[in-house]
């Protein structure tokens, strides 16, 4: 909360060069020496995570206690959910979500030899101390907290970005994306600065925002759902596309072939104002009569072919909208039904009924939208 009321331009937070946790931290401590003599090189993420995990692990003796104290326990990005609550999410980010588990699965596999070398700076078994979970922990900490710092590049990394800073206590501001802010290290400072811009009131909670990201992003990188998110939107994969189209359409693999060559195959969505250019675009193509098919640039370039061609891609946006409504309900009954039985998944499974409620207001606002494109046609 802002004890004074902030102007546009104004710094919000500035924190000193000496209280980031980068990879210049970890080098200077006592596993610097470790981390420049391991072969393969470690990536600068293994880095942060092995600092934290040995410092978590450390407890009152670690000097960055205050700040572990601070950080969840647990997160809930879709890698740390069970398998049951991540069978509820929307298709598009449910094979984003397993990829994520594969990918901390394979970064815990991948580190465990250099783990092994650090037991000279344990009494206890690094096995017990650098386990799955304490990775885990760790990884999310950093993928879900870090802000951006581009650090000098060191012989002893490999090639991956260093890029990831821990910045205690800025990272308590909460997201808005109805905020505009700047963030940066100031080189002359020597300070982390976060300045507004726009105004904020006094006594007003101070935000800062992630990015333009929708509901689905948010919750895979940070682990929350944004509500009345104005980036929110439900994606519409390839197989949905053509789900209403005839499967006699003996031009529907080139018609497929073209969108994707032209990149109107991904990002199609409904959004708060309906069905996007680029999906309207896509189904008017998919929809063009054997007779019209020569007219293709013509449509990517968004002219109208023919009324019964707008029509028809109207149409088909309804009956997928109308399936993905369907779809969310299912799912919404679903998820009441499994809180009830489950009181240990509720977090979890609350987590996946903001996500699918404000996907459903989404929805029903597109399906009320095409409704009125339809009834001009008629």
């Amino acid at each position: 909360m802002s004890k004074t009321s902030l102007r546009e331009g104004q710094v919000i937070i500035s924190l000193p060069e000496s209280c980031l946790l980068t990879t210049d931290t970890v080098m200077r401590s006592y596993l610097g020496a470790y981390v420049a003599k391991w072969q393969p090189h470690p990536s600068p993420l293994l880095a942060l995570c092995t600092f934290l995990v040995a410092e978590k692990h450390a407890g009152t003796r670690s000097p960055w206690k205050p700040y572990l104290e601070i950080l969840p326990k647990a997160y809930t990005c879709p890698v740390c959910l069970e398998p049951e609550v991540v069978n509820l999410l929307p298709k598009p980010l449910k094979a984003r979500a397993r990829e994520q588990r594969t990918h901390v699965q394979q970064f815990f596999t991948s580190s465990r030899d250099f783990f092994s070398s650090l037991q000279p700076l344990f009494s206890e078994a690094v096995e017990n101390i650098f386990s799955y979970s304490a990775l885990l922990w760790a990884w999310c900490t950093v993928n879900t907290r870090a802000v951006y710092m581009k650090l000098g590049r060191r012989q002893c990394f490999s090639a991956e970005p260093d890029t990831c800073a821990l910045a205690p206590y800025l990272d308590l501001l909460n997201h808005s994306p109805y905020v505009q802010v700047k963030a940066a290290f100031n080189e002359e400072t020597r300070c982390y600065e976060i300045r507004t811009a726009s105004s904020c009131r006094q006594h007003e909670e101070v935000f800062i925002c992630y990015g333009p990201h929708d509901n689905q992003r948010l919750l895979l990188e940070y682990g929350f759902v944004s509500p009345r998110n104005p980036h929110a939107c439900v994606y519409v994969s390839e197989d949905m596309l053509v789900k209403y189209l005839p499967s006699t359409d003996k031009q529907m693999n080139k018609k497929i072939s073209i969108l994707k060559d032209h990149g109107f195959i991904e990002n199609l969505i409904f959004g708060w104002d309906g069905p996007s250019w680029r999906l309207l675009t896509a189904l008017k193509l998919l929809c063009l009569e054997a007779s019209e098919f020569t007219c293709w640039k013509k449509v990517l370039l968004g002219e109208i072919i023919s009324d019964t061609n707008e029509k028809t891609s109207l149409d088909i946006a309804q009956k997928i909208c109308h399936y993905f409504i369907e779809e969310t309900n299912a799912v919404l009954q679903k998820v009441s039904h499994i809180k009830d039985k489950d009181v240990a998944l509720v977090n979890q499974l609350t987590l996946v009924e903001t996500l699918r409620t404000e996907e459903l207001k989404i929805l029903q606002a597109s399906a009320e939208l095409l409704h009125n494109l339809q009834t001009a046609f008629t």
